[in-house]
């Protein structure tokens, strides 16, 4: 249950220093999905959904196909009350009650399309958790911080949160298609929907212009495709003008939860601007499917590279058969898994952590059982702007000057022998002598070669 955070620009009084979604809304109609939701009818079925198509089949038969492929209508209709969510999915009424109570804290919002990769014969669904609010919200409330990893002590102007010294985000929206309940940013979804004004965006572009050292911006929110593609591409514009910034990239989870997003507009647009890079958020291999797929072939066909940053959560993909499931369905899409992520110390997600000794169990059960490519680096965000740490099982039992004792994915232990570090004086032979001894010591035979590497020892645990 986590995400980016998402827009409650139509319950909520936005703030009133930020450009509001509504005002965008009248200003450009084509691009900013209105503001009036429909009310959706739940088509009653019997059987279970066991894939995003029988899912549709079950809760939006009734929409066409033109309707469904927009993503301006998943955005418009997305769930956002506990009375729609109770006429689509099976809730007792001290469920309905509990989640109207949460939502008055910690809002909801689904779309259409998320809504439907849901299993309602389950009661342990990993989508349901990611989606649905739970009281555990609000009963283990008191753990955690709002701003765990210290985002407005790195605020070096509005908007612009600059940790690391060359590379810097940019917070363009607490706007998202869906309100995950392990959000990193659940702090901002009590301030309404809003879009940074064109004044502050101006700023955070001067204080780039300014700081060479920059190479790197990542745009973030929110989600900032929640932006149209013509505002989207004003800021990427304005940002790739600036010539010591190497790679723009995208913290978007619209691939997974609306990927009728990716349409062939922005990845045109995209194209234009690269090297852009864009980070997504598949959490379980029930994301993965043939629209999340396409949408990433299709951002790759645009030339924009895809990872993907899942973020471990109990109960959902807190196992390592479940995250190489994951892991392995992400390289048939050819997105690279990059991050594992411990769930941040947020308020209201405790109940979606694990201990940190899970994570790095999940690593070494992957370790030696699959290629590299597909196990992702298992991080902790460390709180007060500590930054980001990798953690791994520990396979360096000792180390000397000479030698390292090594496990290695099996229990096996090994001896490898640690080169010292070369001498140089005057007195050292010639090159020439060097390449003869080397020359003369690769004409032995290669039964005399075994006999030199006879002290290395394997160990077994």
């Amino acid at each position: 249950m986590k995400t980016t955070s998402v827009a409650t620009a139509y319950q909520i009084a936005p703030r009133t220093e930020k450009v509001t979604i509504e005002s965008h809304v009248n200003s450009e109609v084509d691009e900013e999905p209105p503001g009036k939701r429909v009310v959706i009818h739940k088509v009653e079925e019997e059987e279970p959904p066991s894939s995003n198509a029988t899912g549709r089949n079950r809760l939006f038969r009734h929409v066409p196909d033109t309707a469904w492929s927009d993503w301006k209508w998943h955005f418009r209709n997305r769930i956002t009350t506990v009375d729609q969510l109770s006429r689509l999915v099976p809730l007792s009424t001290e469920e309905q009650a509990q989640i109207q109570l949460v939502t008055r804290r910690y809002p909801l919002s689904i779309t259409p399309y998320y809504l439907s990769l849901i299993d309602p014969g389950d009661p342990d669904d990993p989508i349901s958790k990611q989606a649905i609010p739970s009281i555990m919200e609000l009963t283990m409330g008191s753990l955690g911080l709002e701003d765990p990893l210290g985002e407005k002590e790195d605020s070096v102007v509005p908007g612009l949160v600059h940790r690391y010294p060359d590379r810097a985000l940019m917070v363009l929206t607490d706007i998202c298609p869906m309100l995950c309940r392990h959000c990193t940013r659940k702090r901002e979804w009590r301030h309404g929907g809003w879009v940074r004004p064109d004044d502050e965006i101006e700023a955070i572009l001067g204080y780039l212009r300014c700081n060479r050292q920059i190479r790197d911006v990542i745009l973030s929110g929110g989600d900032p495709l929640t932006l149209s593609t013509q505002q989207l591409e004003r800021i990427i514009a304005r940002i790739r003008e600036i010539k010591h910034i190497e790679i723009i990239r995208i913290g978007s989870r619209f691939p997974v939860v609306l990927p009728q997003r990716i349409d062939a507009e922005l990845c045109a647009m995209l194209s234009k601007y690269g090297p852009i890079w864009l980070n997504t958020h598949f959490n379980h291999p029930r994301e993965i499917t043939a629209e999340s797929a396409a949408a990433c072939d299709r951002l790759l066909r645009a030339g924009v590279p895809v990872n993907n940053q899942s973020v471990l959560l109990k109960g959902i993909n807190d196992n390592a058969e479940t995250i190489l499931k994951l892991c392995h369905g992400l390289l048939k899409i050819k997105v690279r898994p990059y991050y594992l992520f411990q769930c941040d110390e947020v308020q209201g997600t405790e109940h979606l952590r694990t201990p940190v000794e899970t994570g790095i169990k999940i690593i070494e059960g992957m370790r030696g059982y699959t290629s590299g490519l597909a196990i992702p680096t298992f991080v902790v965000d460390l709180v007060q702007s500590g930054g980001k740490v990798p953690l791994q099982p520990n396979y360096v039992l000792s180390m000397s000057e000479n030698e390292l004792l090594l496990k290695n994915y099996e229990g096996q232990i090994f001896r490898y022998r640690n080169p010292s570090v070369p001498v140089q004086s005057e007195a050292a032979a010639p090159v020439s002598g060097h390449v003869e001894s080397l020359l003369a010591e690769n004409s032995r035979p290669a039964e005399d070669k075994g006999e030199v590497n006879a002290d290395r020892v394997i160990l077994r645990s």
